[in-house]
């Protein structure tokens, strides 16, 4: 897989600011996806923040690490044989997701996320996301499923024709 931007914008059905993921820095096919998601203090989710606040308070949002594994994972599943087709992927469960640390402005985030398995139309992955060293994230089980443009968007004039334009791109 190409790790440049546009590459990931082709693939990812999401625009600025919900792109969470910088860099591909590995890639197996059908196996397992590394990424990197660079954490700064410009990011939409720091706006309007006071400035004497104590340091844990900068800590990115657990929600913003779950997305970013996420996106990851539709990388790795868009990625691979079998993938979701014309479908646009979406995570139907997470289950077992352990925080162990955080991330703050200056942090790298890195995704490693494998897939157990993938069937017609889902898929089922597995992973960690860590900042250096320390595991921030494990993540037990990812189960995604795709479903068509229009059932995602539920049929609004143009916001179906916009997603399936997006998932043409990949």
């Amino acid at each position: 897989m190409n790790s440049g931007y546009a590459r990931l914008l082709a693939l990812l059905p999401v625009r600025h600011p919900m792109v969470l993921v910088d860099r591909v820095t590995g890639f197996d096919p059908g196996r397992t996806i590394g990424t990197a998601k660079a954490v700064t203090g410009s990011e939409p989710c720091y706006q309007d923040m006071a400035d004497d606040l104590p340091a844990e308070r900068y800590a990115y949002p657990r929600s913003m690490i779950l997305e970013s594994f996420g996106q990851s994972a539709a990388l790795l599943w868009l990625g691979s044989p079998g993938a979701a087709g014309d479908g646009l992927p979406m995570v139907g469960r997470l289950r077992n997701c352990v925080f162990t640390g955080s991330a703050f402005p200056g942090d790298v985030i890195r995704h490693q996320v494998r897939v157990e398995q993938l069937v017609d139309g889902g898929a089922f992955m597995s992973g960690e996301s860590r900042v250096g060293d320390q595991v921030i994230l494990t993540v037990g089980s990812l189960i995604a499923v795709a479903r068509p443009a229009a059932v995602v968007t539920g049929g609004a004039p143009g916001a179906a024709a916009e997603a399936s334009s997006a998932s043409r791109h990949r």
